[in-house]
């Protein structure tokens, strides 16, 4: 059991390393039930801080990217990297792309379940002329229009068009308003209030994280990031703060442990 000098001298290399406005209660707790693990979480979050191939803006925002997606929703998290962000100069339209962007998370169901039931359609021989008709004039408008505003095309997209173009035409509308806004919020023809780049980590940063591993994605958008200029430093890095959605498993864990102890004292 540590020592409350111990104790002490921990939360000031936490202070150096992360800076004090990131010790919330889950890590209060863990260095109060085990200090020893405490040390070594510290010492694994803080390698990308102070590695910073991305600003501290850039980790903070990724961060958030991790802690807002569909697959993970730590509130926790999203206050403090909101509130880091914010610290580092991010504006609000910066912090709200960051969200408006994680939360496309949701078509990965289409990704994924509209390829397998083509595929069982073809293995069965049924509908065969629903999943081999060319596009339409409206099918081939759409896909222009996604290339356009989102600044790719993937054949992953081609069954989903041609199944469903109305909620393709919906996703299309919903995914692409960060890419077409203005820098004041409103519609345009702007680039939203993250450079490409960032808007492709971010993808990354979600994707990669161990509650969602969506491998389509992740290489799909490590392709579109290093095309806008991503160093594989920068992507590594966002892996490396995606990892660190681990050490959540003790800042919800060490406050429960950490009140029945007292209680059964």
């Amino acid at each position: 059991m540590a020592t409350e000098e111990e104790r002490k001298k921990l939360k000031e290399e936490f202070d150096a390393k992360l800076g004090p406005d990131a010790f919330h209660p889950g890590w209060e707790s863990l260095l109060s039930v085990d200090p020893a693990f405490f040390s070594a979480s510290v010492s694994l979050a803080s390698v990308p801080r102070l590695k910073s191939h991305l600003s501290r803006k850039e980790q903070a925002l990724i961060s958030l990217a991790v802690d807002c997606a569909a697959t993970h929703l730590y509130a926790p998290g999203v206050r403090e990297h909101v509130a880091s962000a914010a610290r580092e100069g991010a504006g609000r339209d910066e912090i709200l792309e960051v969200i408006e962007l994680s939360s496309t998370l949701g078509i990965h169901a289409c990704n994924i379940g509209v390829p397998l039931l083509v595929e069982v359609l073809k293995e069965e021989g049924k509908y065969l002329d629903d999943i081999t008709r060319p596009f339409d004039e409206t099918q081939q408008s759409l896909q222009r229009e996604f290339t356009v505003k989102r600044g790719y095309w993937h054949t992953f997209w081609e069954d989903f068009l041609r199944l469903d173009p109305e909620f393709f035409a919906g996703y299309l509308e919903f995914s692409s308003l960060p890419w077409v806004k203005d820098v004041n919020g409103t519609v345009g023809q702007g680039k939203g209030a993250l450079e490409p780049k960032m808007k492709e980590l971010v993808y990354c940063a979600f994707d990669a994280a161990s509650t969602h591993l969506y491998v389509p994605g992740l290489k799909l958008h490590m392709r579109n990031a290093l095309g806008y200029g991503a160093t594989p430093q920068e992507i590594i890095e966002v892996l490396e703060l995606a990892t660190l959605l681990s050490l959540h498993t003790t800042h919800v864990a060490a406050p429960i442990i950490a009140e029945l102890t007292r209680a059964s004292v």
